[in-house]
């Protein structure tokens, strides 16, 4: 509830509710009759058709739906009020809304077919001159449309810079780390090979003149070969740990991936039990959850995807899921073909499919 009460309050929603207060207060003081109190609930209804766009799923039927309840409204208010030229401002609001749902193309014929109907009802309802409200009209929905049109397509560019930084930024996460381990490699390398070396040359050097009878019994040399044994297993032990590779650190790559997009929202739980120490597989996780990701905002509208890593026999388990709702059965589009190929170029499977409720849900593994 919390987050269709947020929708409804978008600018959009609350200019579309403003606008229908408008057409309302000025046919209350045109319409006379026992059609007066027809309007107010006429206007609910479209105002019911504008929030569904948001509240319903992405389902085609379903948002055709909601704007055919507008249309329907619309006209019912012009054949009420046809010589006011109030109501005709409902197709205006129509028009934008279409323009942000479909291609100009498609908004175009919509369109035309609108205002043929709209010619039509003010013609009969015996308005004076009905070619020229209704050029002042088309006027208004062109206006209307091609602001919605390069809003969108300003909405889509911002969109698709947001994915280029965020796949940068992931990318540099990894890097970064893959640098660390790198250098941290380097530096271990670096202590074996020169202060462990030099150390023990001193020790043996120490044990030789320990054995020399002029120097026989001094607690001196006693206690540097103890310190020099002492500091040659340290830095053994230092080396050692230094050495252990502890991968490649998943989780922040992964949420600088996310961290960018408007939505959906990434929740991920990897298990303790994860080591991923190869770029190229970890390159694969990023690149299926940053495709599991676009699709999920695309197709589902979902609000969050839940990513789960763990081990299983020792493979990498990738499972992902959206609370969304896919339109139609999984159809491998360009993206997902791409995520299959690069997962089994690395070595791995995924399969993809849809929950009990219709969510996305996508099963890879990859060797561990």
């Amino acid at each position: 509830m919390h987050e269709r009460i947020r929708k409804a309050l978008e600018p959009l929603n609350l200019a579309a509710a403003f606008t229908l207060l408008a057409v309302g207060y000025g046919l209350q003081h045109e319409v006379e009759g026992p059609q007066r109190a027809l309007i107010w609930p006429l206007l609910g209804a479209t105002m019911l058709g504008v929030l569904a766009v948001d509240w319903v799923p992405r389902r085609p039927v379903l948002r055709a739906g909601s704007y055919l309840l507008q249309a329907a409204c619309a006209f019912a208010l012009i054949a009420i009020a046809p010589r006011t030229g109030i109501a005709p401002i409902l197709l205006v609001v129509l028009v934008a809304e279409l323009a942000m749902d479909y291609s100009p193309r498609t908004v175009l014929v919509l369109a035309v077919l609108l205002n043929t109907a709209l010619y039509m009802a003010l013609q009969a309802g015996g308005h004076s001159s009905p070619h020229i409200q209704l050029t002042l009209y088309i006027g208004f929905q062109a206006f209307a449309a091609l602001t919605t049109h390069y809003a969108r397509s300003a909405e889509r560019a911002r969109d698709r810079l947001a994915l280029v930084n965020a796949d940068l930024l992931a990318t540099r996460a990894l890097l970064a780390d893959s640098a660390r381990d790198n250098e941290r490699l380097r530096v271990a390398r670096e202590l074996h090979d020169v202060a462990g070396h030099k150390l023990t040359a001193m020790t043996l050097n120490l044990r030789a003149l320990a054995a020399d009878p002029a120097f026989a019994g001094r607690q001196e040399i006693a206690l540097a070969q103890q310190l020099s044994s002492e500091l040659l297993s340290d830095i053994r032990s230092i080396v050692q740990a230094m050495r252990f590779d502890q991968g490649l650190d998943l989780a922040t790559a992964l949420r600088a991936l996310a961290a960018p997009l408007p939505r959906p929202a990434l929740r991920l739980q990897i298990e303790d039990s994860v080591r991923v120490t190869d770029p190229a597989i970890a390159e694969a996780v990023l690149r299926l959850v940053q495709e599991a990701l676009t699709n999920s905002a695309r197709h589902a509208d979902a609000d969050v995807v839940h990513v789960s890593l763990a081990c299983r026999d020792g493979r990498l388990r990738i499972h992902v899921e959206d609370d969304g709702r896919v339109s139609s059965p999984v159809r491998e589009g360009n993206g997902l073909s791409g995520m299959r190929e690069r997962i089994a170029a690395a070595g791995g499977r995924i399969e993809l499919g849809t929950s009990e409720r219709g969510a996305l849900r996508i099963d890879a593994s990859l060797p561990a």
